[in-house]
Order: structure tokens, then C-alpha cells, then sequence
């Protein structure tokens, strides 16, 4: 059983930065692919940024140039560095980790971005 972990979130200003890290136990990192997602107040929830095992990234539009995805296979962490932050960046942010063709969540870390 994969155990997925995410902290770093909190309450920011609009143009400031955050980092999310991951935490996945029980698995062989280095092999899984792992993702952020997001999901705001009455929206589906939606990809951020994914990072496979061979280190290829992939963002979604609307945070392409602001966020940088990255992982630490020594760690077995995943990263999301946030900058230049708006409001409508504002939700719950999970981690993703596929392992062996099972996906795992975390609980998810709440973001929030004032005007």
C-alpha cells in the first residue's frame, strides 16, 4: 500500500509563493509517475503539473510560467514551487501517485490566495 503525504500549503497574497512538497512511502519512487491536481470550491478537480519516472513534465496551461514541478527520487518527494500566485489559484491541491497502474491520493493542503 502506497501512503501519499502533501504539506506546504497556507494562506498567501496575490504575487507571492508557496511550495508544496509529497511524501510517497511504500513504493519504489523512482518509478512512479506523480502529479499535482487541484480542486476549487464547487469545480472538478483538475492537473496542475505531472512529472514522469523518466522526468518528463508536463503543465497546465494557466500555470505554465509560474509553477516548476520536481522530484527527489533520493527523498522520494515530489515539489511544486508556486510564484507569482493569483487568486483564481486558490484550492485544495493533491498529490498523485501512480504506482505498478494504481493511483494514489493524498488528503490534500488547502491554498489560498487574497487580492
Amino acid at each position: 500500500q502506497v501512503h501519499v503525504v502533501e504539506s506546504g500549503g497556507g494562506l498567501v497574497q496575490a504575487g507571492g509563493s508557496l511550495r508544496l512538497s509529497c511524501q510517497a512511502s511504500g513504493s519504489i519512487f523512482s518509478r512512479n509517475h506523480m502529479g499535482w491536481y487541484r480542486q476549487a470550491p464547487g469545480k472538478q478537480r483538475e492537473l496542475v503539473a505531472t512529472i514522469t519516472s523518466g522526468i518528463t513534465i508536463n503543465y497546465a496551461d494557466s500555470v505554465k510560467g509560474r509553477f516548476t514541478i520536481s522530484r527527489d527520487n533520493t527523498r522520494n518527494t515530489v515539489s511544486l514551487q508556486m510564484n507569482s500566485l493569483k487568486p483564481e489559484d486558490t484550492a485544495v491541491y493533491f498529490c498523485r501517485c501512480i504506482d505498478s497502474g494504481r493511483v494514489y491520493w493524498g488528503q490534500g493542503t488547502q491554498v489560498t490566495v487574497s487580492s
